[in-house]
């Protein structure tokens, strides 16, 4: 009993207590002040995150735009595409309207399409797309004899020559009778033309040497907004009459037909082919 006595007593201590008081004490101290650093952390991570978001999310997009890009057609100065497309050194990613830019660029004769990708939260890029010449004629602007380009939408793009034109005119038939009127950058023929160029258009595309073959073509106007087509060959002087339908298979028999003719010494003067089958006319000899 005496032991037991002891031994309790001295659990009960006042100096067993306060060791164990203080144990205690620096164990429930210990975590609490870890708890406190990590929300300060949490704290300042969320202030730097949520910084980070405003400042993306709604001041970079309201700056001015770090980055432009216009791409497809080099030939066209850069600036004058932006001032065209309204853009300037104050613009930015919110003050720039896609399709109302994009609406500007195509009121540009050379442009075909234009296309306006903006790039959050401070770019734009401007992806142009240009006409191309299906065919030219000439007319008198200034007095002075200017060609005239004109895509496969019977738009006349381009008037007068330029380096790149010089270089590629040679490859693009020649046409006359569609002009009725002095021509203008923008001008849009009409829609009788315009099945024409596009019909050279798809020829262009699938076998340009057939048109490579053609110097001229002429459009001549019959009544109730038809007319008749007439090609001369590049290498035998014969002409050649069609109706208003023109394609790859046709131009290919057409050609075919007239090395054919040529090549066995007729002397001929024009082949028709409005009907579907070729008739010719004999060159009328000529006296003395």
């Amino acid at each position: 009993m005496s032991d037991d006595n002891i031994f309790t007593e001295d659990i009960l201590s006042p100096e067993f207590l306060s060791d164990d008081i203080e144990t205690a004490a620096d164990e429930s101290v210990g975590p609490s002040l870890i708890d406190k650093v990590l929300k300060w952390i949490i704290v300042v991570i969320v202030v730097l995150i949520g910084g980070e978001l405003i400042l993306l999310l709604l001041v970079n997009p309201c700056l001015p735009l770090s980055r432009v890009e216009v791409m497809g057609m080099p030939e066209l100065d850069v600036a004058m595409v932006l001032k065209q497309a309204g853009i300037t050194r104050r613009s930015s990613y919110v003050s720039v309207n896609s399709r109302s830019v994009e609406a500007h660029l195509n009121a540009l004769s050379e442009v075909a399409s234009a296309k306006v990708i903006k790039g959050f939260p401070n770019s734009v890029r401007i992806v142009l797309e240009g006409r191309k010449a299906v065919a030219l004629s000439f007319a008198v602007i200034n007095g002075k004899v200017c060609p005239i380009f004109f895509d496969h939408r019977g738009v006349v793009f381009k008037i007068g020559y330029e380096i790149q034109e010089t270089l590629t005119a040679s490859s693009i038939p020649i046409i006359t009778g569609l002009l009725t009127e002095p021509p203008f950058l923008g001008m849009q023929l009409p829609l009788m033309s315009r099945t024409l160029l596009f019909n050279l258009a798809r020829i262009q595309e699938v076998a340009p040497e057939l048109l490579a073959a053609i110097s001229e073509i002429t459009v001549t106007r019959k009544a109730f907004d038809s007319y008749d087509v007439i090609l001369y060959p590049v290498h035998n002087p014969v002409r050649i009459r069609l109706g208003s339908e023109l394609n790859e298979s046709m131009l290919r028999y057409i050609l075919l037909v007239v090395d054919v003719c040529v090549s066995k010494g007729a002397k001929i003067e024009e082949i028709d082919f409005r009907t579907g089958t070729a008739s010719y006319t004999i060159k009328e000899a000529s006296s003395g």
